[in-house]
């Protein structure tokens, strides 16, 4: 069991020590003081509640790294009144758990006094470990501050979801993180004035952070400890590249993210947008991402999304995933980025799609009914008898190649599933599909 934030013998409360890192001096002392997040710090949100009227609840923080999940903890072990302890998932199990809600129950027995668990990355928590929470939980022996980059819908036990509210974070934007340099750069507890920031390295800085505040302040004092060494006052453009060498790639295979890129990466195929889907194709490439998952998404997309308006789309997704699993990578995202080309310009159609849905929720819903008795099976000894294939006509008898016969059961006769656009090749089959029912149903 861990205070958060225990400070160093003689040192107030908040205060922090002058040799940690950057975004760490930085870190908001009030809620006041948070950049971003605004619409979870209203006058009566959640958060102003449980910090300014110690209002005995439990918070799922979700969001990205460096949105501010640790930083609003923070600010709750400065406020509150209650006993504040943290766990991290990473390094603690039932055993410790226990430990702090035993220490909880003295503290509210004998010092009628609450207390807040803090737990960090709670979805590394097995199923077990979370639900060793539930009952202290449920009974207010600890209000819970659960901090998760991961989708807690997925990662975290229900019975925990519905005793504690939910709260998305969301990446800051870029004049969040603007603040945030402007801030640091000027501060007492951040750089006091010692170096400047030039307009471009500025700009950088806000590019290479993606919405992480904590990536923008540790990229900052890389740059000012360049510039201080070379002698200099302002942080230029030069001086940062060399400081920050690259801007990580933003992406957790493991995580939410990993559904997020590949979601944008269909949508954007979907909406034939090439550009944007060859920028998430490569942020997956660049983050390591399993080449058969996208090769296999990309399948997907050709039947879904384009189907028969250019039916040769499939061949090139199946083609791409043959590919890499043939020469590997890193030269495999050429003929992933070819699949992708491809799939994004060409005519789309989800008209196959909708055709299995249709079909797939008639038949659920009980609309079957036997096969027509011509069709049925006529190979086996006794089927003439039981009148099965007597009235089937061959369609290769016909000049046309097509008889007016009845293939689907009663219950769904006249029913069309595939209705095809007038897109890419679906146009000419479109025009063939009209006259092939006409003929089919003469005469019903």
């Amino acid at each position: 069991m861990t205070s958060l934030f225990d400070e160093p013998a003689g040192q107030e409360p908040g205060a922090v020590d002058p040799g940690a890192p950057l975004a760490v001096r930085m870190r908001p002392r009030s809620l006041d003081e948070v950049v971003g997040q605004q619409h979870l710090l209203g006058p009566r949100s959640p958060l102003r509640r449980l910090v300014e009227a110690d209002e005995p609840m439990s918070l799922v923080l979700y969001g990205p790294p460096g949105t501010g999940k640790t930083t609003l903890a923070h600010v709750i072990s400065l406020a509150t009144k209650r006993q504040f302890v943290q766990l991290s998932a990473l390094d603690s199990g039932v055993k410790e758990v226990r430990a702090v809600i035993a220490s909880a129950k003295r503290e509210l027995t004998y010092a009628s006094r609450r207390t807040v668990l803090f737990i960090d990355e709670v979805h590394r928590f097995s199923k077990t470990q979370q639900d060793s929470l539930l009952s202290a939980v449920e009974d207010r022996i600890v209000s819970l501050i659960a901090a998760t980059t991961e989708n807690p819908f997925f990662s975290v036990v229900s019975p925990l979801l519905s005793r504690s509210l939910v709260l998305a974070l969301q990446p800051l934007d870029d004049d969040d993180v603007r603040t945030l340099l402007r801030r640091a750069l000027t501060s007492d507890r951040g750089l006091d004035g010692a170096v400047t920031l030039s307009a471009e390295a500025q700009e950088h800085l806000v590019r290479v952070a993606g919405g992480d505040g904590r990536k923008a302040l540790t990229a900052l004092e890389s740059g000012a400890g360049a510039a201080v060494a070379a002698g200099a006052q302002e942080i230029d453009l030069a001086t940062l590249e060399t400081a920050v060498a690259q801007a990580a790639v933003r992406y957790d295979r493991q995580g939410d993210m990993h559904y997020d890129v590949a979601s944008a990466l269909i949508k954007s195929i979907r909406g034939s947008d090439v550009d944007a889907a060859l920028h998430y194709l490569a942020r997956m490439v660049e983050a390591g991402e399993d080449p058969r998952f996208i090769a296999r998404r990309l399948v997907i997309a050709a039947s879904e999304d384009i189907g028969m308006a250019d039916p040769t789309a499939l061949q090139t997704a199946v083609a791409a995933a043959d590919a890499v699993a043939f020469i590997g990578m890193p030269e495999g995202h050429f003929p992933l980025a070819h699949a992708v080309v491809h799939l994004a310009t060409a005519p789309k159609s989800n008209a196959v799609t909708v055709a299995i849905g249709e079909s797939v929720a008639d038949v659920r819903a009980g609309l079957a009914g036997p096969v027509p008795p011509g069709l049925r099976d006529a190979h086996y000894s006794g089927a003439k008898q039981l009148g099965h294939g007597g009235t089937y006509r061959y369609p290769h008898d016909s000049p046309d190649g097509i008889v007016p016969q009845q293939y689907p059961p009663d219950a769904l006769v006249g029913r069309d599933y595939y209705r095809p656009t007038q897109r890419g090749a679906e146009g000419p089959i479109a025009a063939r599909l009209g006259k092939l029912r006409a003929i089919l149903r003469r005469g019903r």
